[in-house]
C-alpha cells in the first residue's frame, strides 16, 4: 500500500485531503484546452480493460436467446444459487458466516497505512508507541463508526401487495446500496470530514438523511420504493439481485423521485450515472465514461437549467469467473485512495456487504446481515436514538475472496472532480505495482 500513498501525494489524496476541497483551477465547468482528450475515454481503459472478457468466450458458445439473457442478468455469478443453498441453515449470522466466512474482527497486525473512502490513516509507527500513530488509529475508528450502517429490519409495513414485513435473508444487496447512497448524501450535505457527534442534538441534515432511508413508502429511498423502482431489472421482495441490477434500480428510483418533486426540493441532489459496457452492461465490454453522457445526465437532472451538477457514478463490474482476477486487485486497492470514492458493493455470492476501506490485502466493510427492529425517524426529533445506524465493530476480509461481481461508487461534486477522477484512474493504470 505504500506505493498507493506515494502516487497519491501528487494527486492531493493525503490523509489531510477532504472531499470538501475545491477543484484545482482549470477544471471548472468551462472546458480547458486539454479537456478534449477526456471527452470520451474508457475510465478503466487499462484499469479494467478486459473486465468483462470472461463473458466473451461464453457468449460465442451460448445459444441462449436475447430474451433469455435479459431475464437472467440478476442471477449471474451465483448470487441466487448460493443464498438458496444456505438460507435454511439457521440464524442470519450463521448463514452469513457460511457464505462470507467467519468474521475477522478488529484491525490486522499489519502496520501499513489504512485508506478509508479517500482518507489515509498512518499507523506504521504505532508498534513503537508513536503518539501520532495511536491518534491515527483512533481517528480511523471514529471515521469508520461514523459511516451509516443499514441492516436487515423486521416489522415494517408489507412491501407492495406482498405480505413481506422483513428483508432478512434477501435484502443484503439493497441494504448495501442504501449505505453507499447514504454516504454520497453525507459527503454532499455534511462533507467528508463530518463525524457523528458524541452529544445530542444531532445535525438536522444527518437526521433528514436517515429519515429518507426509513422502512416505509413515505421514505424516499426505502426498501419499499427500491423494490418498486427495480421491477424492470428483476428486483422483487424476497428475491436476490446482483450489483448491476441494483445500480439500475437506483437510477430508476432517482428518476422517478426527480419527476415527483420540485427541483429545489430534490431528496437526492445529484444526477445518477450508471457507467456500463457493451450490451448495456449485461455480458461484455469495459465500462466507458463519457463527458458528454455525464453532462447529459446533469442537464436532465437540472431540468435543462445547468450543464453540471453533483453526480453519483455507479460502476458495475465483473472481474473474473469464480473470484476476482488477481490482476485487478491493485486497482481495487487504489480505488480507496481517491477522494471521490464511495466504496464498493461486494462480498461473496449471496452475501453483499458495503466495503469502505483497505489495508494491504484486506478490505474493511459494514455488514447488513443483522436483523434489527424497524426504525422510522422523524425529522423533527434531533435527539433520536440512531445507534442502530452505526457500527463500532470493524470487520475485514481478504480482497481476493470477493465475488467478482461488484459495483464501485464515486461522488463528483462538479466537473472538476469528475475530470480529476479520470486522471487518477489513468495515472494508476499506467503505474502497475
Amino acid at each position: 500500500m505504500k506505493g498507493f500513498h506515494e502516487r497519491n501525494d501528487s494527486l492531493n489524496c493525503s490523509s489531510k485531503a477532504s472531499i470538501d476541497s475545491s477543484p484545482t483551477p482549470g477544471t471548472g465547468s468551462e472546458p480547458g484546452p486539454n479537456d478534449s482528450k477526456f471527452s470520451k475515454t474508457s475510465l478503466w481503459s487499462n484499469f479494467f480493460a478486459s473486465a468483462f472478457s470472461v463473458f466473451d468466450t461464453y457468449s460465442e458458445s451460448s445459444s441462449s436467446s436475447v430474451c433469455e439473457r435479459k431475464s437472467s442478468f440478476s442471477k449471474t455469478n451465483g448470487w441466487t444459487a448460493a443464498v438458496k443453498r444456505v438460507v435454511s441453515g439457521g440464524s442470519m449470522r450463521r448463514i452469513h458466516e457460511r457464505v462470507l466466512g467467519p468474521s475477522k474482527i478488529g484491525i490486522s497486525s499489519s502496520t501499513s497505512d489504512i485508506w478509508l473512502l479517500g482518507l489515509c490513516y498512518k499507523i506504521s509507527q504505532e508498534a513503537s508507541g508513536d503518539v501520532d500513530a495511536t491518534s491515527a488509529l483512533a481517528a480511523f475508528k471514529q471515521d469508520f463508526s461514523s459511516r451509516i450502517l443499514m441492516t436487515y429490519r423486521k416489522g415494517f409495513d408489507a412491501i407492495g401487495e406482498t405480505k413481506i414485513t422483513s428483508d432478512a435473508s434477501w435484502g443484503c444487496m439493497l441494504r448495501s446500496s442504501q449505505m453507499l447512497v447514504a454516504q454520497a448524501l453525507l459527503f454532499h450535505r455534511l462533507g467528508r470530514s463530518w463525524r457523528k457527534p458524541s452529544q445530542k442534538p444531532f445535525d438536522l441534515a444527518y437526521i433528514e438523511i436517515l429519515h429518507q432511508f426509513g422502512d416505509s413508502e413515505a421514505s424516499a429511498f426505502s426498501i419499499h420504493n427500491l423494490v418498486e423502482a427495480g421491477k424492470n431489472y428483476g428486483l422483487a421482495a424476497g428475491s436476490w439481485v446482483g450489483p448491476y441490477a441494483m445500480c439500475r434500480s437506483w437510477e430508476s428510483l432517482a428518476r422517478s423521485k426527480r419527476e415527483e418533486i420540485d427541483l429545489e426540493c430534490q431528496l437526492l441532489p445529484m444526477a445518477v450515472y450508471v457507467v456500463s459496457g457493451d450490451e448495456d452492461g449485461e455480458r461484455g465490454g469495459a465500462p466507458v465514461v463519457c463527458i458528454e453522457d455525464a453532462s447529459r445526465h446533469c442537464f436532465e437532472f437540472s431540468r435543462h437549467q445547468a450543464d453540471w451538477t453533483p453526480i453519483l457514478l455507479l460502476v458495475p463490474l465483473v472481474l473474473g469467473l469464480d473470484k476476482v482476477n488477481p490482476r485487478y486487485i491493485p486497482s481495487l486497492q487504489a480505488t480507496f485512495t481517491f477522494p471521490q470514492c464511495l466504496g464498493i458493493l461486494g462480498g461473496k455470492p449471496g452475501a453483499s456487504t458495503y466495503i469502505v476501506g483497505v489495508q494491504e490485502e484486506n478490505v474493511f466493510y459494514l455488514d447488513p446481515h443483522d436483523v434489527q427492529p424497524v426504525v422510522n425517524l422523524s425529522t423533527e426529533n434531533l435527539e433520536a436514538d440512531t445507534s442502530s445506524y452505526h457500527c463500532n465493530i470493524i470487520r475485514y476480509i481478504p480482497l481476493d475472496s470477493l465475488d467478482p461481481s461488484l459495483a464501485i461508487g464515486f461522488f463528483c461534486r462538479d466537473k472538476g472532480f469528475l475530470v480529476n477522477l479520470m486522471i487518477s484512474m489513468i495515472f494508476v493504470s499506467g503505474h502497475p505495482n
